[in-house]
């Protein structure tokens, strides 16, 4: 399984008063790391919008909390595909502690405290209409190269 890996570092913007990553924060986290996804295959989303005519909109979240992030940490993203459908996929995003530097958050993308986990369900939609269309050909064939096994 191929996946891409998004390195974040933790500011005191993210936490909370105790210096605990704020739990909501994950999600901006997870945002940015499906953009880095989309970027990576190929695209931007206003590429999407532009010449596909269709943004992605998150239908369903499922987030699981396994230990805390700190002030400072250096997490690593790992994001892939788990499923696609006609007009719909589910991107597996997993957070992982680092011990290492920023710079070396790629290299070392596995190693270190799984922090959490969550599924994405996102739909494929028309700009216009706002209603489900067919995930575009060319993006679902690079998505199907990160898909799970």
């Amino acid at each position: 399984m191929k996946h891409h890996i998004h390195p974040i570092r933790i500011y005191y913007e993210d936490t909370d008063a105790g210096g605990i990553v704020y739990h909501a924060s994950y999600i901006r986290f997870a945002e940015r790391g499906r953009t880095e996804f989309l970027r990576h295959v190929g695209y931007n989303n206003s590429d999407l919008t532009r010449d596909l005519g269709t943004i992605f909109v998150i239908k369903h979240m499922d987030v699981e909390y396994f230990k805390p992030a700190y002030l400072d940490d250096v997490l690593n993203l790992r994001t892939s595909v788990a499923s696609i459908k006609n007009t719909s996929f589910v991107m597996h995003q997993t957070f992982y502690r680092n011990h290492g530097s920023f710079s070396d958050a790629a290299q070392d993308e596995l190693s270190g405290e799984k922090i959490a986990d969550m599924k994405v369900a996102l739909v494929c939609v028309d700009v216009n209409t706002i209603k489900p269309t067919r995930v575009p050909d060319p993006v679902r064939a690079q998505f199907t190269q990160f898909l799970e096994e």
